[in-house]
């Protein structure tokens, strides 16, 4: 790791943070990322720069010499997962100068972010089904029939019009009816996809730490040194 970095995260340690690492596949980095985000992660940069306005300088003493350490164990190839141990808040005394001692005072402050989450989706898709339908109709047919009868009697040439050796010809044609199928397409319901958004307030609830320092004047009162008794930080 770069220092800056390596300053931030024994920083982050310091104050009694989790350094946690996976070993994923391209495959299941997206879900990965999803459940460190589910588990609270913090912004590493909006925290650091949290600290710098504290008065932190951006350099750690503090488990410098493990941090390195740290930064190679996490890159193991056959670890899937680790967390490394949280360091309490740190109460241990910094030397200053000979003969003074500075305890750091920390506070946590709550920062509330968002983020985008999938709840599923809706598909609407059209597709076409065939089913079988009849109906009835009546259809009309003609039959031309020829018949040969034998008549009856004597009848005169005289008695049929025009002359019975003469030639003709009678044609009758035959008709009939066939059914005829013709489709018409006609609109019978529309389906409406549309999508609303809402907005809705949700209280987040959390504890945040801090650092109470009390002073103890073993002279025989509580005073913090300069007059006043029993005060907290």
């Amino acid at each position: 790791m770069p220092d800056e970095d390596r300053h931030t995260y024994a920083e982050g340690l310091r104050r009694g943070g989790y350094l946690v690492s996976v070993q994923a596949s391209d495959a299941d980095y997206e879900r990965v990322i999803d459940i460190l985000d589910d588990e609270g992660t913090i912004d590493i940069d909006e925290r650091s720069s949290s600290w710098r306005s504290e008065g932190w300088t951006g350099t750690s003493d503090v488990l410098s010499g493990s941090t390195a350490n740290l930064a190679t164990g996490a890159s193991g190839t056959t670890s899937t997962g680790s967390a490394l141990g949280a360091a309490p808040i740190s109460t241990s005394s910094e030397r200053i100068s000979e003969g003074d001692e500075m305890i750091p005072v920390a506070e946590e402050e709550l920062h509330v972010g968002k983020r985008d989450v999938s709840h599923g989706r809706v598909r609407v898709r059209s597709y076409v089904v065939e089913r079988p339908v009849s109906e009835q109709v009546s259809l009309r047919e003609e039959h031309v029939e020829v018949e040969r009868r034998p008549v009856s009697g004597t009848t005169q040439a005289g008695a049929i019009a025009g002359d019975p050796f003469q030639e003709r010809t009678i044609e009758v044609e035959e008709r009939s009816e066939e059914a005829v199928v013709s489709k018409e397409a006609r609109v019978v319901e529309e389906v409406a996809v549309r999508k609303q958004a809402e907005q809705r307030t949700e209280t987040i609830s959390d504890t945040v730490r801090k650092t109470e320092v009390d002073v103890e004047d073993e002279r025989g009162t509580r005073s913090n040194g300069t007059g006043t008794t029993d005060r907290k930080v």
